[in-house]
Formats: structure tokens, C-alpha cells, sequence
């Protein structure tokens, strides 16, 4: 466990290997990249998803998502908030778990579809995590702890399945 007072600025596998939570908030080790963690955290949700769905059609359903997205949330609060407290920041840069399960959530809606509506997917979401225009941005400041890391990732993903079924619309 770290100080709170000395927040860990760039943890390593290390870190990420002592504890469950860790493992998980970090994105199996996604969120370690020096460069982009957020980008290379849903680069791996995007990749995770599409090869368990191919791999295993029979068992990564919609619903089955549905409820690996649902289960992946609860057990993110608990994953980032431990993370974060152990990390000292509370929504330190390295904790992805909160873009796996957003883009999960986005993927179910928009798959199957072709690899450049995906990237479409992928573009908008970053879009909508990285700008957090309102009300993205008011949720982000006013939730904190494990609870806030997750939730303004599932709004960002919200909007991102928002501006797709207007574009399907019109």
C-alpha cells in the first residue's frame, strides 16, 4: 500500500501485479502504456471484444455482454476506487477499466458492423471521453472515487450511442 501523500506518477506491472483490484482497474495491463493509456485502454476493449465475440459466438452473446457490461461496472467501482486510494490520484491516468466497459457497452449496440463503422465508434467515443463536453464534464467533477472514474465513461458512452442512432435516423 503507497502513502496516500506520495501518489505513485507512473506505476508499473509491479504495482498492478500486487493486487486484484489493480490488475483489473489497469486493464490487464493496458492503462501501463507511457503514451495514450485512455486510447490503448479502449483499443483493448475494442480488440477483446471483437475477438471474444468471433471466438465464442456461442457464449458472447448481446445479452451475455449485456451482462458482462453490467458486472464489469460494479466490480470497476470497486477495482478503481482501490486503485486509486493505493495509487493516491483517484482517477490516476493508468485506471482503463472504465473505457473497457464503456466501449463493451458501445460495441453491443453498434456490432455487427463493419471494421469502419467500428473505428467510427471508437473515434467518438474517445471524442466524447477526452473533450467531456456537458453534461460529460459536469458528471466527471461532481462523482468521485470508483464510482465517478466509471460513470462519466458509461454518459460518454451514451452519447456516443446517441449520435449514432441519430446518424442511423437520418
Amino acid at each position: 500500500m503507497t502513502d496516500p501523500s506520495t501518489p505513485i506518477l507512473k506505476p508499473r506491472a509491479s504495482f498492478m501485479l500486487r493486487h486484484p483490484a489493480h490488475w483489473i482497474a489497469q486493464g490487464f495491463g493496458s492503462g501501463l502504456s507511457p503514451i495514450v493509456p485512455g486510447t490503448c485502454g479502449t483499443l483493448f476493449g475494442w480488440l477483446s471484444f471483437v475477438v471474444l465475440s468471433a471466438r465464442w459466438p456461442q457464449f458472447f452473446t448481446p445479452l451475455n455482454w449485456g451482462i458482462i457490461v453490467v458486472l464489469g461496472y460494479v466490480i470497476g467501482v470497486w477495482a478503481c476506487s482501490v486503485t486509486g486510494k493505493n495509487l493516491g490520484v483517484a482517477d490516476h491516468g493508468s485506471m482503463v477499466w472504465d473505457e473497457i466497459i464503456a466501449m463493451w457497452l458501445v460495441l453491443i449496440f453498434v456490432m455487427p458492423t463493419p471494421l469502419s463503422t467500428q473505428l467510427y465508434a471508437f473515434l467518438l467515443f474517445r471524442f466524447f471521453d477526452m473533450v467531456k463536453p456537458p453534461p460529460i464534464g459536469f458528471f466527471d467533477r461532481k462523482f468521485k472515487g470508483g464510482f465517478g472514474v466509471m460513470f462519466d465513461d458509461i454518459v460518454a458512452a451514451f452519447f456516443t450511442l446517441l449520435v449514432f442512432a441519430l446518424w442511423r435516423t437520418f
